[in-house]
């Protein structure tokens, strides 16, 4: 039996049993748990954590640092070189140098990475005073908030509207208590939520149970008490929900991309390289190290640690922006992302709108609609919105504070249903003092008039006629038009009902309208516009009517000649949607459910989508976005589910997060494309040289260093200028453009590495030599000597090259005129070019095969680099003239 068959079983139990016996099967009592009972509770039955998550912070965040492709591919090499040099004739003990190295290699940059994610966690823990992750429990007869962590089986939780459920509770009181259950089902419909112990002759799913409430749901308005019945992995969440992943999916699968596009060079080279070493030398062991030390020269080892730098950087900058980047992985969203979908409350319009008018049903002012209104929004027990406080608003009015007080004491709250995201309205019921009852209902325009059959206008009941939409849209079509917000009132009598069902919502009256204004915000068009100059494409996704949201577009630059309200897009098949979310930028009463699939249509048409939002409704489309931008003043759950959060909701801060994960992603993309082509032009050096020269053009120990220094260098990139036109547009994060930039730019190195080859084995090494060549010197000690000089020629070349490469590489344009490096990598740059060639000036060179050269020897070397540089820069403009790029 699976685990989740036996979670339903134990589970569903509870659901069929009064509290009473639940509390003795528990060892549990409604006056809640002593501080011994929980404790005896969290050793039986587990903490409220996933402990992949949170227990073993430190080994998960350990696996991130070590455990990657790149260091695997290098481990492997490690290992293999290990053994190889171990069987060799010469002895391990002189040859374990090479694995050592690479092993440091891994170690350096793993710890790095540690060091980087340790100093990283303090901007994400800045989360945590905006996210509440406290609940209140009632433990020995009183009530306490405590940690959500430290909830165990048999405590009575409270639940209120617009939190997260911690556990999964068996209800025991509730108080028109409605729950999502979307992060559990998938579903945007709202549950409303019983105590009573239910009968075996329902045969419904555990989900449809109705005195269950489960972790990760949201609680929408009314009250909850219940009892824990299960917590963290044995919750029905944690019984099919994967543990957090490590990354992005997008981002973990670009890097893959790229270690593969490595793992392709690296296939092809190590077997030519070892067979022309083994046929000219006849030395297979060696010549299999060498190819293993070759293959490792092509990996950019420091890659990871790098990428980590880079990342760590821009979230820690996007802190000190007003922005919040809970993983440090999702500031890819921000690079790559092309299409920012959002509700216009709070992003466009400010954040609270104003009731400008409330009117009858033929648009005159009326007091008695108002007052409807302030009776369903003060009971309403929902999460409050803007509508609700404007209109509750009105209590601050001179000389009206009396007569809503008395409106309070008069009527007396008795049911209701709650605001439904598809119904699009909230209905109140009330009675008075005689127990009369009278169900007020408000919400969108015509899903309130769809379940009215009566007019009212001084005092009158009338019937609506057939064209009732039409004679509803002449009096509130011109301020729909002009931006405003309308919704509807009405109301029935019910007599002496005291509670509500669907069938209730239905011959109600229509008594008038509600209108308010929702100006846009003053800095909403200039970001707008900004957020176009950087390629990314605004759609607007609301639950608001059509009118309003074209209104607000128009007047801040979105184009809103087109408009597929919720309805319409319903009655599309997914490949007409497809077409339709291209040319559409406003879509307009919408449910939750849409807006998911206007997203997930979005990014199956390639684009990379993010999602700001701040309610409850919000959560699923947060969760199907490639990144989900909350707020700090949203609901406790959207900010959990979202993977940024704005300290500011400002379009304007948004821009700033896109520019600054932009910046972060091409200072990423430097260094991988040019490290990789420098290092490919390098092995496609040594596999021409290895053909022609009868020893080894750089040692396997050499190349390990050449490429530990050069990457130890690389460490600055983080913090070089960006060029203003790499931020207009966004990044790919893949490698599906490496192998074109390593096949453009390695050769490039290579042909300087040959003309380096030839000047030295035939000018510069028979001149310090004797005269002769390396194959006509019959002296061992004279042939170690030439070959030493060789080797530290080349590796100077190399290091120059490879370093200097990067300034030329960096930008579109001429390096240090049109764009210049910051200051710190010119600096590191320049002084690891001087500490290297002064490394070759040490007595540590001889440990490493190396030794001093001439000084006429680098006037040679600078011609060399001052040519590669010029013909890089001409190729450079080749190359973007036909990729349309660089970097």
């Amino acid at each position: 039996m699976s685990r989740t068959t036996l979670f339903d079983s134990r589970i569903k139990k509870y659901a069929y049993c009064e509290a009473e016996q639940i509390y003795r099967e528990l060892g549990a009592s409604p006056d809640g748990l002593s501080s011994a009972q929980a404790e005896a509770m969290r050793k039986r039955y587990g903490s409220n954590s996933f402990a992949a998550r949170k227990n073993d912070a430190a080994l998960y965040r350990l696996r991130r640092a070590f455990i990657n492709p790149f260091n695997i591919i290098l481990f492997v090499l490690g290992i293999i070189s290990l053994v190889t040099e171990a069987l060799s004739a010469s002895g391990m003990a002189k040859n374990t140098t090479t694995a050592i190295i690479i092993f440091a290699m891994i170690l350096i940059s793993g710890t790095i990475r540690l060091v980087q994610e340790i100093r990283a966690k303090s901007a994400a823990q800045q989360l945590e005073k905006l996210i509440h992750e406290r609940v209140t429990v009632r433990r020995n007869g009183e009530l306490v908030e405590i940690p959500a962590e430290k909830l165990v089986v048999g405590d009575i939780v409270l639940l209120c509207a617009g939190e997260r459920v911690p556990a999964d509770v068996r209800l025991t009181k509730v108080s028109d208590l409605f729950i999502s259950q979307a992060a559990i089902t998938g579903e945007s419909a709202i549950l409303e939520k019983k105590s009573r112990a239910l009968c075996y002759s329902s045969a419904e799913t555990l989900t449809q149970l109705a005195n269950l409430a489960f972790m990760a749901t949201v609680v929408i308005s009314g009250k909850g008490e219940g009892i824990v019945l299960a917590v963290g992995k044995d919750t029905l969440y944690g019984s099919f929900a994967k543990p957090e992943s490590e990354d992005k999916a997008s981002f973990q699968k670009s890097a893959n991309s790229i270690a593969w596009v490595m793992l392709r060079f690296m296939a092809v080279l190590i077997p030519i390289v070892f067979v022309l070493l083994g046929i000219t030398g006849g030395r297979w062991l060696e010549s299999f190290a060498f190819a293993l030390s070759v293959a490792v020269g092509l990996m950019p080892e420091m890659l990871p640690m790098v990428i980590t730098a880079c990342l760590v950087r821009g979230s820690l900058s996007m802190s000190r922006k007003q922005t919040i980047i809970k993983d440090i992985n999702a500031m890819q969203g921000f690079g790559s992302m092309d299409v920012l979908c959002m509700d216009k409350t709070g992003t466009l319009t400010n954040e609270s709108i104003l009731l400008e008018y409330y009117m009858d049903v033929l648009g005159n002012e009326s007091s008695e609609v108002l007052d409807l209104a302030y009776l369903n929004s003060f009971y309403h027990s929902g999460v409050r919105n803007p509508i609700d406080n404007a209109i509750l608003a009105c209590q601050t009015m001179p000389g009206r504070e009396v007569h809503y007080h008395d409106l309070l004491m008069q009527y007396k709250k008795a049911d209701e249903i709650p605001f439904d995201y598809n119904r699009k309205l909230v209905s109140t019921l009330v009675t008075d003092a005689n127990g009369a009852g009278q169900l007020l209902m408000k919400g969108d325009i015509f899903h309130v008039l769809q379940r009215c059959s009566q007019v009212e206008y001084r005092g009158q009941l009338l019937p609506i006629a057939e064209d009732g939409r039409q004679s509803v849209a002449s009096v509130v079509d011109e301020m729909l038009q002009d931006g405003m917000k309308v919704i509807a009132v009405a109301r029935k009598n019910v007599g002496r009902q005291n509670r509500l069902t669907a069938s209730d919502e239905a011959e109600m009256i229509l008594v008038g309208y509600l209108a308010f204004f929702d100006a846009p915000k003053k800095t909403a068009k200039a970001s707008v516009a900004a957020l176009s100059r950087l390629r990314v494409i605004t759609k607007i996704l609301t639950g608001d009517q059509a009118d309003v949201a074209v209104s607000i577009c128009r007047r801040v630059g979105i184009p809103s000649a087109e408009v597929l309200t919720g309805d319409k897009l319903d009655k599309m098949n997914d490949s007409e949607l497809g077409i339709a979310v291209e040319r559409v930028h406003v879509f307009a009463e919408l449910a939750p459910a849409q807006k998911v699939r206007i997203v997930a249509t979005l990014q199956q048409n390639g684009h990379t989508v993010g999602f700001l939002g701040d309610g409850i409704n919000d959560i699923p489309a947060l969760c199907e976005a490639n990144v989900g931008i909350s707020v700090d003043t949203a609901v406790d759950a959207a900010k959990d589910a979202a993977d940024v959060v704005l300290l500011q909701k400002d379009l304007g801060v948004l821009e700033q997060g896109i520019l600054e994960g932009r910046k972060t992603f091409t200072n990423m993309l430097k260094y991988i494309k040019i490290t990789a082509g420098s290092n490919f032009g390098n092995i496609f050096s040594i596999v021409c040289a290895s053909a022609f020269l009868p020893f080894l053009p750089m040692t396997s120990l050499q190349i390990l260093l050449l490429n530990l220094l050069y990457d130890v260098l690389c460490i600055i990139m983080p913090w070089d200028n960006v060029d203003e036109e790499e931020l207009l547009s966004p990044r790919d994060w893949s490698g599906k453009t490496l192998g074109r930039f390593m096949l453009s730019f390695g050769p490039i190195s290579s042909l300087f590495d040959i003309v380096t080859f030839l000047f030295l084995y035939y000018f510069l090494c028979p001149m310090l030599c004797g005269g002769a060549t390396y194959l006509q010197l019959t002296d061992s000690a004279m042939r170690l000597q030439y070959v030493t000089i060789f080797q530290t020629g080349w590796f100077l070349e190399s290091m120059w090259t490879q370093v200097l490469i990067l300034h030329f590489l960096r930008t579109r344009k001429l390096p240090f005129v049109q764009s210049k490096p910051s200051a710190p990598v010119v600096l590191i740059t320049l002084a690891g070019i001087v500490a290297f060639t002064a490394l070759t000036f040490t007595k540590a060179a001889a440990l490493f095969g190396l030794t001093e050269m001439p000084p006429w020897y680098f006037a040679f070397l600078l011609a060399v680099v001052l040519l590669y540089m010029l013909l890089t820069t001409v190729i450079k403009g080749f190359y973007q003239k036909r990729y349309r790029e660089l970097i």
